[in-house]
């Protein structure tokens, strides 16, 4: 299609077409782009640099969601990101509002999301001068996102959206911030947008090589104890259906990492569940003992690893495959190193890889599996539990839900009791860790899933960090289960402190704290409290009948703590099991 002559490519049926070279300002450039890109929803907050952004706005019909907060927007275009694979777009205003999204873009580079950051600026004639909230937004993001741009003219904005979108969804996703000075959001120029992107720079490499296929084929029939280890990646390329095929077809168990959990059912035989810090008995010991590693999109961080990469998995093979190659032997060395997409990866090695003998293998960790499994000791008094109060959201949905989660014990125990198995089911904050991110996250999720059920389960310490985003909730009417388990404390925090600092609790103590039930039925949400068992399940039923958005307190006791562990810088043989060791 020669762009000199056709019409936009219009991916929208019902977008009235535009003349190549239709004069537009630069803030209806931006828009049309995006609508053209196929985005529904825009999250963001108004202020003065991105003004004509918002006029254009007006009469657009993308959906803008206007969150009360800047980082509840970008946490929530993250949300609807994980939920779907679609880039998440979000809007800021210059200065304040350019840097409160900067943990929402850290959050998302750490995890591999794709988002597309739109920022406002100052006029260009103001950079430099320290001009009513100016800030260098580019310069504060360049460490934290895939690429980012600062736009000088016009002309060029049509060919960055479209390079932005590239950049973000292709090779290892990520978020791409795009400054836009509001001046250039103010000048017109004639409209062309391009039909592909061309950068001689990147490329990256989404087909492995035969070879390595070739090899990894073979170490799968000499290995005895093959496992493999699926990470993120598996969930950003789509490649569920096939990692289920490669699991059966090779009889190879599955131990999903954290960030892998949704990419493979947590009910099936061959899953025995996430590794690491607080993983699995059993997932530990098949890491310890297995002769064959195949790491599938996964970084081995340290809280799988413990930090001794040189114990880690010591009698294995091990097998790489990652689409970013900086990641391949960056902490630890690999036998098979393979470059590419692990949807790719898992179809070729699929046409000749052949079932591993692995029967005596498989039997062996389904053994650890009961020997071990995850368990908690009933309070005798019938008080609730937190780790009961995560069953009976997975009774009640059988695992057919999306759930968010913030960062903490709660995080732990949702991990462990919540079995998933659709695809883009679990949405958490895993690399950064940050607090504050399940609620608005489930906001996003919602938007994106609105005939789903979506469960945001957060501590007491991290729902206020963005519990103004309430707001959003109640005005569209949005029918998320909101729970917080409450143990009035920061219970990580003093999880470490009572086994590490000697119980020396240093400001962790939340008991001070607002009536959530009362705040929320402020905002006009249903609220409901239990702290015995028996009260858990009747008033968690009673939210799952409530059509529209329900808030429920689970009240659990302080000292509970998240097990089995092992303490940083042990190696995965040092777990600690239970209270009782």
């Amino acid at each position: 299609m020669s762009t000199d002559t056709a019409m936009v490519d219009n991916r929208e049926a019902s977008l009235p077409p535009i003349e190549m070279g239709e004069e537009m300002s630069g803030s209806d450039m931006l828009l049309r782009c995006l609508l053209l890109e196929g985005v529904e929803y825009v999250f963001g907050y108004p202020g003065g640099a991105v003004l004509p952004i918002y006029d254009s706005l007006y009469s657009s019909r993308l959906k803008h969601i206007l969150t009360r907060h800047e980082q509840g927007a970008i946490h929530a275009a993250d949300g609807y990101a994980r939920a779907t694979g679609k880039p998440g777009v979000v809007i800021a205003t210059s200065g304040p509002g350019a840097t409160n999204l900067v943990t929402g873009i850290a959050t998302a580079h750490m995890d591999s999301v794709p988002l597309v950051c739109i920022t406002g600026n100052v006029a260009q004639s103001l950079i430099g001068t320290d001009a009513f909230q100016e800030a260098n937004i580019t310069g504060i993001t360049l460490p934290i996102t895939k690429h980012n741009y600062f736009v000088r003219n016009v002309e060029d904005l049509p060919r960055i959206v479209k390079e932005a979108f590239h950049i973000a969804t292709t090779g290892r996703p990520g978020p791409v911030l795009i400054d836009i000075p509001k001046d250039v959001n103010n000048a017109t120029a004639p409209f062309y947008y391009p039909e592909t992107v061309k950068l001689r720079s990147y490329n990256p490499n989404v087909k492995p090589n035969n070879l390595q296929i070739e090899r990894l084929a073979k170490a799968i029939k000499e290995a005895k104890k093959p496992v493999i280890l699926a990470g993120g990646g598996i969930v950003a390329a789509g490649a569920e259906k096939e990692l289920l095929e490669f699991a059966e077809r090779t009889n190879i168990p599955v131990i999903p990492t954290f960030m892998g959990l949704a990419g493979f059912p947590g009910t099936h035989p061959l899953c025995p569940g996430m590794p690491g810090m607080h993983g699995s008995y059993a997932s530990n010991q098949a890491l310890l003992n297995t002769d064959l590693l195949i790491n599938m999109g996964a970084r081995f961080d340290d809280r799988i690893t413990m930090g001794r990469t040189k114990e880690f998995a010591p009698n294995a093979k091990i097998v790489h495959i990652d689409i970013d190659p900086a990641e391949i032997g960056k902490n630890i060395d690999a036998y098979i190193p393979i470059v590419g997409d692990v949807k790719n990866v898992l179809l070729a090695v699929l046409a000749k890889a052949e079932r591993a003998d692995s029967d005596a293998w498989v039997e062996q960790i389904q053994a650890w599996s009961k020997q071990h499994p995850y368990s908690y000791k009933p309070s005798p008094e019938g008080r609730l539990k937190p780790q009961r109060a995560v069953e009976i959201m997975y009774e009640s949905t059988g695992g057919d839900a999306i759930v968010t989660t913030d960062v903490g014990q709660h995080q732990m125990w949702v991990a462990q009791y919540f079995k998933f198995s659709n695809q883009r089911s679990f949405i958490s904050s895993g690399g950064l860790g940050t607090m504050g991110f399940g609620f608005p996250a489930a906001i996003g999720a919602q938007m994106a899933h609105p005939d789903q059920t979506v469960i945001s389960v957060s501590g007491d310490g991290g729902f206020q960090m963005n519990l103004q985003e309430l707001a959003v909730v109640a005005n569209h009417n949005l029918p998320i289960k909101i729970v917080v388990i409450n143990n009035n404390c920061l219970g990580m925090v003093r999880q470490w402190q009572e086994l590490f600092y000697d119980h020396r609790y240093s400001q962790i103590d939340l008991s001070v704290s607002v009536d959530f039930v009362k705040l929320v039925e402020a905002y006009g949400i249903k609220g409901l409290r239990a702290s015995t068992e028996e009260e858990a399940e009747r008033v968690w039923q009673e939210a799952m009948n409530t059509n529209g958005p329900v808030f429920v307190e689970f009240v659990v006791e302080s000292e509970e703590n998240v097990y089995p562990m092992v303490a940083a810088g042990n190696t995965l043989d040092q777990m600690v099991l239970g209270d009782e060791e």
